[in-house]
């Protein structure tokens, strides 16, 4: 069963199918750029369960925290980033939680990692049972 996604303004939409590879929080210094808050929500799929249905994404590349490019898909109207995706996650797509649709997208979402978790703000509390990594693996 495919879940679907999009933009706020609903020009960009995307399915992914079944159950996510990963279920990340990432608290890098770049996900707190991209999101505004204090860490990222992502969904890790596999690239052939992701598929774009509607619209184009403009796209923006850079060097991430651990070295290597990536590439962030973000709705040129509305400026929501839905996806990214770089040889760190070679075949995977990183799916932002927060834009698959329904409300409850989030409350199903119990994180198994956390990424970057040695620069967490400190006021924000390790998920219970997550491994924590300080880096990407």
């Amino acid at each position: 069963m495919a879940t679907q996604g999009g933009c706020m303004c609903g020009n960009v939409r995307y399915t992914v199918e079944g159950e996510p590879k990963s279920k990340a929080l990432c608290h890098c210094v770049d996900c707190r750029k991209i999101t505004g808050s204090t860490y990222s929500t992502n969904g890790i799929y596999a690239e052939d369960d992701f598929k774009v249905t509607q619209g184009t994404t403009k796209q923006h590349v850079k060097t991430a925290d651990g070295g290597n490019k990536i590439t962030s898909h973000f709705c040129g109207d509305c400026g929501s980033t839905m996806w990214r995706e770089g040889p760190s996650f070679k075949g995977l797509k990183v799916v932002k939680v927060g834009t698959l649709d329904g409300g409850d997208a989030l409350d199903q979402f119990q994180p198994n990692t956390e990424l970057y978790s040695s620069v967490r703000v400190p006021w924000v509390p390790a998920v219970e049972g997550a491994a924590q990594k300080k880096g990407m693996s």
